[in-house]
């Protein structure tokens, strides 16, 4: 499915990032990993790249370095809450942007120039079920993630004709030790898993899904 593309996949360290590395890699890509984890290599990539996402210069240098690519996979980004929307306190609302939208953004500036001079390729982003809609006390993550969507329907129409084919999931909960920590109580199996959603990802950063642009699929488990 993804037979000797090389895939760029961000945040390769977190449990969605290992399951898409994983399902690429099994699908024959030539995985390429970058996060902020200080490490020499990553589990389930070929080549790992320490970089700050967050950082547009250090991002931008990154990817010029990378040589030829076929696919970038935004897997990058966090999640908070607790925080209401009128709070004049809370730094919630810059530290969403940061690590969702900003690392998207400059991680899709570095990708793109690569991508057309292939003549084409996918990019894959990670949205949000949940940000479909304002939620209480989830406003910065809500207003972040959304955003995310925004700019791959916007991504979508402008790379379309270059051979780019640009498309999001958006999860339910992900079944991650994080997630089980925080909701103790729930239902683990009414959740989507990592490996779940890695297929999703899988099949949109492939070849057969090239007439797919600008969809934002929802990928929500049993809940």
């Amino acid at each position: 499915m993804l037979d000797s593309l090389r895939v760029v996949i961000t945040g390769v360290c977190g449990s969605l990032g290992q399951a898409t590395a994983e399902k690429a890699r099994r699908s024959g890509a030539h995985v390429i990993g970058l996060d902020i984890v200080d490490t020499e290599s990553a589990a389930n990539t070929d080549e790992y790249r320490q970089v700050d996402l967050m950082n547009r210069d250090a991002t931008l240098e990154c990817f010029a370095s990378l040589g030829e690519i076929n696919v970038l996979i935004n897997i990058a980004g966090g999640f908070a809450m607790g925080d209401e929307a009128f709070d004049t306190t809370s730094g919630q609302w810059d530290s969403m942007f940061r690590i969702n939208v900003d690392t998207m953004r400059n991680a899709t500036m570095g990708a793109v120039p690569l991508l057309k001079a292939q003549g084409g390729g996918a990019i894959v982003n990670i949205g949000a079920l949940g940000a479909l809609s304002g939620q209480a006390s989830m406003s910065a993550y809500c207003c972040a993630k959304s955003s995310v969507m925004t700019l791959t329907e916007s991504l979508s129409a402008e790379l379309r004709h270059e051979g780019i084919n640009v498309n999001a999931v958006l999860p339910s909960i992900i079944d991650t030790p994080p997630n089980r920590r925080d909701m103790p109580d729930a239902d683990f199996s009414q959740w989507v898993t990592p490996a779940q959603l890695a297929e999703v990802i899988c099949f949109l950063a492939s070849g057969a899904a090239g007439a797919i642009h600008g969809a934002l699929i929802p990928v929500k488990g049993l809940v």
